[in-house]
């Protein structure tokens, strides 16, 4: 009965993961075309539009590593090694995986 309790869990993060995956590809994407756009000639709107451009960087950086990380623990699922700490190799604490679920560690490795 708990075997099946966890499949389920299991199945509904994965949903979870796959629509949380989409919006972060959908968010790339916008972040990507946002700086390919040109740079107006007034100098000084240059300026803020490069701070812009810096800023929209750090977004695409962060983009990046959520997908890299969701694109993880997907994987982690369909081999049957997701909630297990990649450290210690004891279960992840299904609150903690509730919260985050594409955390690696449990609570005690990642402290």
């Amino acid at each position: 009965m708990v075997v099946k309790s966890i499949a389920m869990d299991t199945e509904q993060i994965e949903t979870d993961l796959r629509t949380r995956l989409v919006e972060l590809e959908a968010r790339l994407e916008k972040i990507k075309q946002d700086a390919t756009q040109g740079h107006s000639s007034d100098s000084a709107e240059q300026a803020q539009e490069r701070e812009n451009d810096e800023v929209l960087d750090q977004l695409g950086n962060e983009t990046r590593l959520s997908i890299r990380r969701i694109q993880s623990a997907l994987l982690r699922i369909a081999e049957g090694s997701y909630g297990v700490c990649e450290s210690c190799g004891e279960e992840i604490q299904p609150g903690r995986l509730a919260i985050m679920p594409e955390t690696t560690l449990c609570v005690k490795c990642a402290d």
